[in-house]
């Protein structure tokens, strides 16, 4: 089961969309709320949302997503019950909800609206809301004996064993051809038949990198730990100057822009050179006091 979340300010549109009868939408979820249109929830919403008028996105928004194969066998009770459950996960089961089923396409899915804004006027917390969504997601499933997405991601990584070792096997070859920077170890793959392709956000923040080699996609760490950003970018800065790499660098040069590095990227690689620095202290016996 996968879970999304973010914080809106469209409310009144959003629910419209969740209500949506072309969809076969259902109310499968009411909590704090009494009316019957679109209109008259956003309403209730509003009342509740004038105690923080500094609060400008004060609707969150959330789609939880079983299987394709568990959607299938869901009724309008189980659904009532998994969508509740995400909300006591979220710690927002004494928020404003309603929540409807879109059974339109193959995958069943859940859109919930929730007033952001609590009846005691607090506004709630939506720091990393997608990352939350996804583990309360997670969490349950594994409570209602669902398919969890790391059992599908696992099942479909098994399924590509012999790819992902085909890839790693032309990443270790280029990795010992020791390429001077990030453009080199990409080309070089791409003559290998294997696609490197950076993950760069909006704010032009290298995030990591995904693999595309005949046909299928992957994230760089799906194939193998060795070729996560956080590994691949120390050694690479190795190769060039021979040295271990001492502190985080501020950007790099990939495909031929200047990149930032994300803070998750940046936290990883600190803690790849500090594991680098621990192996020197103990193969060397500085610092151990005898």
């Amino acid at each position: 089961m996968i879970g999304k979340g973010h914080a809106i300010s469209g409310t009144k549109v959003s629910i419209s969309y969740g209500w949506n009868q072309e969809k076969d939408a259902e109310v499968v979820l009411r909590e704090h709320v009494a009316g019957d249109t679109p209109a008259e929830i956003a309403e209730e919403f509003r009342i509740i949302q004038s105690q923080n008028e500094r609060c400008i996105n004060n609707t969150l928004s959330f789609i939880v997503s079983p299987t394709i194969e568990d959607g299938q066998d869901l009724s309008k009770r189980d659904l009532e019950e998994i969508a509740k459950n995400f909300l006591k996960e979220m710690n927002l089961q004494n928020n404003q909800s309603i929540g409807f089923v879109h059974r339109d396409k193959a995958h069943t899915h859940v859109h919930i609206y929730t007033n952001r804004i609590g009846f005691d006027g607090k506004a709630y917390n939506d720091s990393f809301i997608g990352k939350r969504s996804q583990i309360a997601a997670d969490n349950v499933a594994k409570e209602l004996g669902l398919t969890r997405v790391r059992e599908v991601q696992q099942e479909r990584l098994n399924e590509l064993k012999g790819l992902r070792q085909e890839i790693k096997n032309i990443h270790d070859r280029v990795i010992q051809s020791r390429p001077k920077s990030l453009d080199d170890y990409i080309s070089i793959m791409k003559a290998q038949k294997v696609e490197v392709i950076p993950t760069i956000n909006k704010a032009n923040q290298l995030q990591g990198f995904r693999v595309e080699y005949k046909g299928v996609n992957l994230k760089a760490s799906e194939v193998d730990r060795s070729m996560s950003g956080n590994r691949l970018i120390p050694q690479i800065a190795q190769n060039r100057s021979f040295t271990r790499l001492k502190e985080v660098p501020k950007s790099l040069q990939v495909l031929d822009r200047t990149v930032q590095l994300s803070s998750n990227l940046s936290t990883k690689i600190a803690k790849e050179i500090l594991k680098g620095t621990i192996k020197i202290i103990r193969d060397t016996g500085i610092g151990m006091g005898y």
